[in-house]
């Protein structure tokens, strides 16, 4: 079975957190060369947890939090039993695999599968194919995620080396957020009154919020490190609603991965990383022992309208002293503090986006779509919809907050869209129009855009042939405000050629588009009052869900679905769904 990477919070604070993974799970040193099956079973259970001296029961897997690991080798099957002990429906989506032919192992609740209910089992049974490097699992449904989650570490395939020189240890570092409300219900009341939702208590780094919070000294994330050393960070963005930026004070950073996939390293002293995303840095330690502790700090990058988490998150990085009193000497050392950009620091953003790039070499090329057969252009913001009668709501002028895509706010079904799409029995559950382009076109992001802010609902889709090649541009609205979106979509890496400021113009942009090297992604962010576009070939089949990875923008329907139909050769085609596949 799989090991947790993550001791207890007591633990942490005395135990080498940053081991060499080879180290705790052994039998990925002595494991035969050819790709071989990992089986992990995941306990959906109740926890109690203390944080910030605030102690409440908490959705876990295998009572952890965050979760355990799953760690694997690029072409190993993996194959985990989820259990579910909790009185909560549960799904567990395995974010940025791309499910070649296992769509039924995706996850999203009513999107890929009816959702595990309690007492029952789901067995999730997938294949890594072409992927290596840092990836996450979390729940996907409803706001269970908040605790639900945990890192997917792919190792390259034996004998094969890392494009980049072989860091000394590894550390998964997860940013998350603390909530002493029960989040299931601070949604719950959110979707009833129509207003926006309560926000976090704190941020976390691997479950702990760190010494910036009140009753929370004790609770820090502590990485010790050798001087002259190299060490890979895998940073996961696993928190609800915020992009953090990142910094470790006094340390540069190299980053040579994004979502999975290698990238021409670059140097940076601050990164942003948006919910969904991850990033791979190379940690370069300093050759002597600084008498000196330094704080990892992260907190949000916001842009919206309303209310958010404006605190910051930390954990402190200590060098090994060679006494033996290094303990009480690292207690009593100053501790140096990183500069972060302002909260709203969009310019900022925007050049740390731009200095991604894939390596596009003979190893690892760029497989760019050169040409588009299908154009897409989706709005993405937020809007409102009417109150119901007899009903006060709190959302903008009396109404409820929703989002959309092209101005439809998209509304769950009740069973799920691959088993109605593979078994012919869509009438009812959903249609196939959804529209390619807004049907009413206005100034996206002017002051102004529009004076009826109403959207409209349904749960439609749009159907791709099989390896159709497919661009979408994703513009950003200020229907009521500018604001990021990090948007991802399932089964599918995709490759970010443009993005910019204000309204897209389709005759002037795709001029500038990168179609050499730009940056693969599962995830990307939607610039405030701007746009992005990607591009990729729809040769995976199955139902794929795009949405916004901010949970409040999903809650509110910022999200949509595609149908990739088959292909002509078996291994082009959708196999029936498992035995034990969940019922609604």
């Amino acid at each position: 079975m799989g090991a947790s990477l993550f001791p207890s919070a007591a633990f942490v604070g005395t135990f080498l957190f940053a081991m060499n993974l080879l180290c705790i799970i052994p039998e990925l040193a002595t494991a035969k060369q050819e790709p071989i099956t990992r089986h992990y079973k995941f306990d959906i259970r109740l926890q109690n947890v203390t944080r910030l001296c605030h102690t409440k029961s908490i959705v876990t897997v295998n009572g952890k939090f965050p979760g355990p690991a799953i760690i694997a080798r690029e072409g190993d099957r993996v194959v985990v039993e989820v259990v579910n002990h909790v009185k909560n429906n549960v799904s567990i989506h395995w974010h940025g695999i791309r499910q070649i032919q296992s769509g039924w192992a995706d996850g999203p609740a009513y999107i890929t599968q009816c959702p595990i209910q309690t007492g029952q089992t789901y067995v999730y049974n997938f294949t890594i194919v072409g992927q290596r490097g840092t990836l996450f699992w979390h729940a996907h449904i409803s706001w269970l995620r908040a605790t639900l989650y945990g890192p997917i570490i792919i190792l390259p395939k034996h004998n094969v080396s890392y494009p980049f020189p072989k860091p000394f240890r590894e550390i998964p570092m997860l940013f998350g957020e603390w909530w002493n409300a029960d989040t299931e219900a601070v949604i719950t009341q959110a979707l009833q009154t129509g207003a926006a939702p309560n926000v976090s208590d704190a941020f976390t780094i691997n479950g702990l919020p760190g010494p910036l919070y009140n009753c929370s000294a004790k609770d820090t994330f502590k990485l010790k490190v050798k001087p002259g050393k190299t060490y890979l960070l895998r940073l996961i963005n696993a928190d609800m609603n915020d992009d953090l930026f990142f910094s470790i004070a006094n340390h540069t950073l190299t980053i040579v991965e994004a979502d999975a996939v290698y990238v021409k390293p670059f140097k940076t002293n601050i990164l942003l990383i948006a919910p969904g995303q991850t990033t791979n840095v190379l940690l370069k330690t300093k050759h002597h022992h600084p008498n000196v502790n330094f704080l990892m700090a992260a907190r949000p990058y916001f842009t919206g309208l309303g209310a958010f988490d404006n605190s910051t998150t930390a954990g402190i990085l200590e060098y090994e002293h060679p006494s033996n009193s290094s303990s009480t000497k690292s207690k009593s050392l100053p501790l140096l503090k990183p500069t972060l950009p302002a909260i709203n620091d969009t310019t900022f953003a925007a050049n740390f986006s731009n200095k991604f790039h894939s390596l596009a070499n003979a190893e690892f090329p760029a497989r760019v779509p050169q040409t588009v057969q299908k154009h897409f252009f989706f709005t993405v913001g937020l809007g409102s919809s009417p109150c119901p009668k007899n009903q006060t709501c709190q959302g903008p002028n009396g109404t409820k907050f929703a989002a959309t895509i092209n101005n439809i706010s998209f509304t769950l079904p009740t069973t799920a869209l691959l088993q109605a799409y593979f078994f012919g029995k869509s009438n009812g559950v959903y249609t196939t129009d959804f529209p390619c382009s807004p049907l009413f076109p206005f100034n996206y992001t002017g002051n102004n855009p529009l004076n009826n802010t109403m959207v409209s609902n349904g749960t439609k889709l749009v159907v791709l042939p099989f390896n159709t090649s497919v661009e979408v541009v994703l513009q950003d609205t200020s229907i009521l405000g500018a604001e990021s979106h990090p948007l991802h979509l399932h089964g599918y890496n995709f490759f970010v050629v443009g993005q910019g400021f204000g309204n897209f113009d389709p005759n002037k942009d795709p001029a500038n588009f990168n179609l050499v090297d730009p940056v693969e992604r599962n995830t990307i962010g939607v610039p405030p009052g701007g746009w992005v576009a990607i591009r990729f070939h729809a040769d995976n089949p199955g139902v794929w869900f795009m949405h916004c990875h901010f949970e409040v923008h999903l809650s509110w329907g910022l999200k949509m679905a595609w149908i990739v139909l088959d292909g002509k050769l078996p291994n082009q085609k959708l196999p029936p769904p498992p035995s034990d596949f969940p019922k609604c």
